[in-house]
């Protein structure tokens, strides 16, 4: 069976550096093996996928958006494993949030693009419960946010 880190190596994806907080909060917070990782925006080396949806981006670069959030989830949550995503007992639950347009009504869509990432990198223990929400704004003007609660080991 595959490891996350050649399943996201066969998917093209290196984690980058974990995002460190612009505010005053921590990138994540570990209570017993449930891990609560802080909100992650889609910010990447290149500065990531800034808007809204359904005005200043279409709801494919909305998706990448999304997905962007999950490698940076993901990097998070190897930080918090010690470097060792194997660690990783579940995926419990991802927190979507697409700053939305008026008109826009495909949030459960975009965030497909974090959730469908999890399942990619880590099969069945990738699967989640979720909450998909538009919004007004985010921080930054990044189109979206996810968090996460996961389990590790």
């Amino acid at each position: 069976m595959p490891t996350v880190e050649k399943r996201l190596a066969a998917l093209g994806i290196t984690l980058p550096q974990p995002v460190a907080p612009v505010a005053n909060y921590v990138p994540f917070v570990r209570s017993g093996s449930l891990v609560h990782i802080s909100g992650q925006i889609s910010i990447d080396a290149e500065g990531g996928i800034k808007g809204v949806a359904g005005v200043d981006i279409d709801l494919e670069t909305a998706i990448a958006a999304a997905r962007l959030c999950g490698v940076n989830l993901i990097a998070q949550m190897k930080a918090a494993a010690e470097g060792n995503l194997a660690r990783v007992v579940r995926v419990v639950k991802l927190g979507g949030f697409v700053q939305a347009g008026p008109n826009f009504f495909d949030i459960p869509k975009v965030v497909n693009g974090c959730s469908d990432l999890m399942v990619a990198a880590f099969g069945e223990t990738g699967r989640h419960a979720r909450s998909a929400v538009g919004v007004y704004r985010l921080p930054l003007n990044f189109a979206v946010e996810v968090d996460a609660v996961v389990e590790i080991a």
